[in-house]
């Protein structure tokens, strides 16, 4: 199998219908009609990947993202009938990976479960491999273990929220733009707008910066972009 995939979703054709092209493409597919079956199904069967639809019976796709991001920290591609920023933005904030508006595109859809799928392979390859510890001033990135801490404290940080930093540090001081980032830390064309990069660092900031709103670590570069000074 390529992979275990969890799919979330109360529309019954809908769930069929990416249940039949998730296993023809070889992944061993669950599923789920409401949010509270969602986390049952997903903390017995431990699922690779989430498709998660936001609007659920019983628990929004939203309460469902944060509850799971306190308990493990498998990627989340959330789906939305709404076309609005407003959605994408809340989603991304509370820890999904990607997101995608309904309707879509099967073939785009398969695209990205891919990508992500993969980037979660190599990051659990690097892991098993590397066991370097950055320490930049009192904040502290332990690759071997996948976490972070500041100021002597364990970051609660989602998958997309380290990899970020995580880049960030290995490069420090230097300067990436979004484009950049988007494509070094997501590692794809990016379907929505660079805001998904400024969504990250504001809440990297609140983690790791003393002052959020004056940053003196994670800085912005006027025209440029961010960088992780030390």
């Amino acid at each position: 199998m390529a992979g275990k995939i969890l799919v979330v979703e109360d529309d019954r054709n809908l769930l069929d219908t990416l249940k039949y092209n998730l296993r023809r493409e070889g992944y061993e597919a669950m599923t789920a009609t409401d949010g509270a079956e969602a986390l049952d199904v997903a903390r017995r069967q431990k699922p690779d990947l989430i498709i998660l639809d936001i609007m659920l019976p019983k628990l929004s796709g939203f309460e469902v993202c944060r509850i799971l991001r306190k308990e493990m920290t498998v990627p989340v591609l959330m789906l939305t009938a709404k076309d609005q920023e407003v959605d994408k933005i809340v989603g991304l904030e509370i820890g999904a990976d990607d997101y995608m508006t309904k309707p879509f595109s099967m073939r785009e859809l398969l695209a990205r479960l891919g990508a992500m799928l993969r980037r979660a392979d190599m990051a659990a390859a690097q892991l098993a491999s590397e066991r370097k510890v950055v320490k930049i001033g009192d904040l502290e990135i332990d690759f071997g273990r996948h976490q972070a801490s500041c100021r002597g404290s364990r970051l609660d940080l989602t998958p997309k929220e380290y990899d970020l930093l995580a880049f960030l540090a290995t490069n420090k001081g230097l300067v990436f733009s979004r484009d950049q980032l988007l494509d070094k830390v997501w590692g794809y064309e990016y379907a929505g707008n660079t805001r998904t990069v400024d969504v990250h660092i504001r809440w990297l900031r609140q983690k790791i910066e003393s002052d959020p709103a004056k940053p003196t670590r994670l800085v912005t570069v006027r025209g440029a972009g961010y960088k992780l000074e030390g």
